[in-house]
């Protein structure tokens, strides 16, 4: 089922903002419907279709969070020191048997041993004096310490994580401590790919007169793999409309999005804008961002249709702002919102209001230690090495239109959008 209503996109006015097609993303796209159990060993990278419940206490029983000794907080003098008798001992997975500890003793424990019946506190080691079987407690340890009480970090019954999150590291650490081992998520999506142009050739090949070798195709691939797509390679198709259109309907047919580079615009040598009207139906976005336009969506078939501009470090750019959060809300997913984090501009710029621009910058510290964003010197959307040359992008908004050097601007990593 295609994931975009035919008319979802239309727009004639004047340049959309980039947080408002964003925003029509959000409304307008219904994910796919697929879903499948994997194992949490399976999961990374993957959407989860239903939210994940907590099924037992994390953590599940009173332990201890270091090496010391357990204690009533009732049973320590206030002021003074306490001496107590050593009446027992638990390591990391050992369980107290028998009645519980008298009132006024101490039990040896372990970091992850469970805590004796009815004691609370924990005492370091290091700050206690073992005395035979006697240890010497200071005073001013607060009731509680170095104790994780059942349930602390998660209770049973509450939300884990919630429906749409996409799986990483971090959640699988989650998910296998509440003993999970399969998780219900969205199918992947299967993205179709391809290039277009005469002058673009196959990376391997002899490389003609006036000829490019394609680099969209694979940066697309690899991107939306780290999406959790599986992606189908077209290879590169030629500037002409009936060749296009056939491999757009072939395209339709069995996949969820199909994605291109090149040949969205309205020159002579620009047949993807026909080829799609012929094929299916297509809507442009007048999308103000830089580098970027032009943009295109539509439906080809069952399939949604991204178009986006031929130059590869304006691919990286409008998929890294657009096509990421197109590919996450069709797998009925959400991503955090992109944080640019504040540093110091070492670059004066112009640009034009209402744009979104985004400026590849090298990070360096200045003499006071602050964090220095340098502009590349090369600034033009052919530029692959600005991108492998630099650390990320400074993000200048569609209301400014100068910066000057030591101004504060928002710098978003690479790592951020991969």
């Amino acid at each position: 089922m295609a994931q975009l209503s035919a008319d979802g996109f239309a727009f004639g006015g004047p340049l959309m903002r980039v947080d408002e097609a964003l925003a029509l993303i959000g409304e307008r796209v219904r994910p796919v419907a697929r879903v499948e159990a994997v194992s949490i060993a399976k999961a990374d990278g993957r959407f989860l279709a239903e939210a994940i419940i907590a099924p037992l206490d994390l953590p599940p029983f009173d332990n201890s969070a270091v090496d010391g000794w357990a204690v009533r907080h009732a049973d320590l003098t206030r002021d003074a020191e306490t001496v107590l008798p050593v009446v027992g001992r638990l390591a990391a997975g050992d369980a107290w048997s028998g009645p519980p500890p008298a009132a006024a003793t101490a039990v040896r424990i372990f970091t992850g041993a469970p805590m004796p019946p009815g004691f609370d506190t924990v005492f370091m080691q290091e700050d206690v004096v073992a005395d035979g079987d006697h240890v010497r407690l200071p005073p001013g340890l607060s009731s509680g310490a170095n104790a994780r009480i059942a349930g602390e970090d998660l209770p049973r019954g509450r939300e884990a994580l919630e429906a749409g999150r996409r799986i990483g590291p971090r959640e699988i650490a989650l998910l296998a401590a509440l003993g999970i081992t399969e998780v219900q998520v969205r199918a992947r999506l299967r993205v179709a790919v391809f290039s277009t142009g005469d002058e673009v050739t196959e990376p391997g090949r002899r490389l003609p007169a006036g000829a490019l070798y394609d680099s969209n195709r694979f940066v697309l691939g690899a991107l939306c793999r780290r999406m959790g797509a599986d992606v189908t390679d077209l290879g590169i198709l030629p500037d002409d409309r009936v060749t296009i259109a056939g491999a757009l309907r072939e395209a339709g047919r069995g996949h969820d999005l199909i994605l291109t580079s090149g040949g969205v615009s309205t020159g002579e040598e620009d047949h993807v804008k026909s080829a799609v009207e012929e094929a299916g139906s297509l809507t442009f976005w007048r999308i103000g961002i830089k580098p970027g336009r032009p943009v295109a969506m539509g439906l080809v078939g069952e399939a949604a249709f991204a178009g986006l501009p031929g130059n590869p470090v304006a691919v990286f750019v409008t998929f890294a702002h657009v096509v990421r959060p197109l590919l996450a809300a069709m797998a009925g997913g959400r991503l955090d919102p992109v944080r640019a984090y504040p540093v110091v501009a070492g670059f004066a710029y112009r640009k034009k209001e209402g744009r979104r621009e985004y400026v590849r910058v090298l990070l360096e510290r200045d003499g006071e230690g602050r964090l220095l964003a340098r502009k590349h010197p090369r600034e033009g959307a052919g530029v692959i090495t600005s991108l492998t040359e630099t650390d990320g992008l400074v993000e200048l908004e569609e209301e400014r239109r100068t910066l000057e050097p030591g101004e504060t601007v928002g710098f978003i990593p690479y790592a951020a959008l991969l």
